[in-house]
């Protein structure tokens, strides 16, 4: 992007930088918010009256009756005390109340932005914009799965929900780079190759997000194995090309687990033609690409290994944070833009 106005410039960068950041918070908050079976504490719809948490203790019982209505309290925590609830509560209303301050934190320096510069410039943040704003709704259609025949929320919705905010991350970082990195490579490899490469890196969040949805992470616990087997002997082999795979833990599991290896051995495909033509421009972007793909893929054996245990699984996911983020850089420096 060409901007005349360097102190323009550098407020972009650091307002991208910084919802950047803000982005990535609110992904690992998603996280734990779903790893604490929280995400359906809260069972309307409040855009604004959403912004303050209950006030005092009859606010907190009214919200407490709300959520005894729905089946996750009747089948499953039946037992559960308001002491105990305002914990879940606690982490959707910060999940939320995150969503908000993006919203805000966005639309108030985009809007001085197109004081500042040409609309033309600022097409693309608008479009970030409106994907920010299509998340709450998204955010919203996946809570509403839970709230009648379910005790979670749909694992597709859920996929959908954390597909969208990892695009938002990559898009704002994307642009930050076209900003704050000059793109002057000569000796780059086909743009075809890295694009394809974070295309499967998407595919497997995807995946991952079904994991998460059905606690696919709580069986087979055990690797390289699933149990005494490769494939699992709860399923046969065919099951595999079916629609129905995508509902069944055992096979979910499975395809994330191997979906994994293949991008491994992409990546070493990658890393070998780079150190084979000598490109010594890529070696750094190509070398902390498989830093993180090697952190991921070994927390991803902790995260099943332990059952899913909150702090490794919530680890797993903020390392695909990273991923994705070496994932885009690399891909920039193989384009062609300048």
């Amino acid at each position: 992007m060409y901007i005349l106005n360097s102190k323009i410039k550098d407020q972009l960068s650091f307002w991208l930088i910084s919802m950047f950041c803000f982005i990535s918070i609110m992904i690992i908050v998603g996280g734990l918010t779903r790893l604490t079976d929280s995400g359906l504490s809260i069972t309307e719809w409040q855009l604004f009256s959403g912004f303050l948490p209950p006030m005092n203790e009859n606010d907190w019982v009214i919200y407490f009756n709300l959520y005894k209505e729905i089946p996750e309290f009747k089948l499953q925590n039946f037992n559960m005390s308001i002491n105990e609830f305002k914990v879940i509560f606690w982490w959707e209303w910060a999940h939320r109340f995150l969503g908000r301050l993006i919203g805000i934190g966005f639309l108030i320096p985009l809007i001085y932005f197109s004081f500042k510069i040409n609309f033309s410039y600022l097409l693309n943040y608008y479009f970030i914009f409106f994907l920010i704003c299509t998340q709450g709704f998204i955010g919203w259609y996946m809570v509403r799965s839970g709230l009648v025949d379910r005790v979670d929320v749909s694992h597709f919705r859920l996929s959908i929900h954390l597909l969208i905010a990892f695009l938002i991350l990559s898009l704002i970082f994307w642009n930050y780079l076209i900003i704050k990195k000059k793109n002057q490579i000569a000796n780059k490899i086909n743009p075809f190759i890295p694009f394809t490469f974070l295309i499967l890196v998407f595919i497997q969040i995807a995946i991952g997000a079904f994991v998460s949805g059905m606690d696919a992470g709580k069986i087979y616990n055990s690797w390289p194995f699933m149990g005494t087997t490769y494939f699992p002997n709860d399923n046969n082999f065919i099951d595999i090309f079916k629609l129905s795979a995508f509902n069944d833990p055992s096979l979910v599991q499975f395809l994330h687990r191997n979906l994994a290896y293949i991008i491994g051995l992409f990546y070493l495909l990658i890393l070998f033609k780079i150190y084979k033509n000598k490109m010594h421009e890529l070696y750094f972007s190509v070398n902390l690409l498989g830093c993180f793909i090697i952190l991921q893929i070994f927390l991803g054996i902790l995260t099943i290994l332990y059952g899913a245990q909150i702090f490794i699984a919530s680890m797993h996911q903020i390392s695909s944070i990273f991923l994705v983020s070496s994932c885009i850089y690399f891909f920039y420096l193989n384009t062609k833009f300048n």
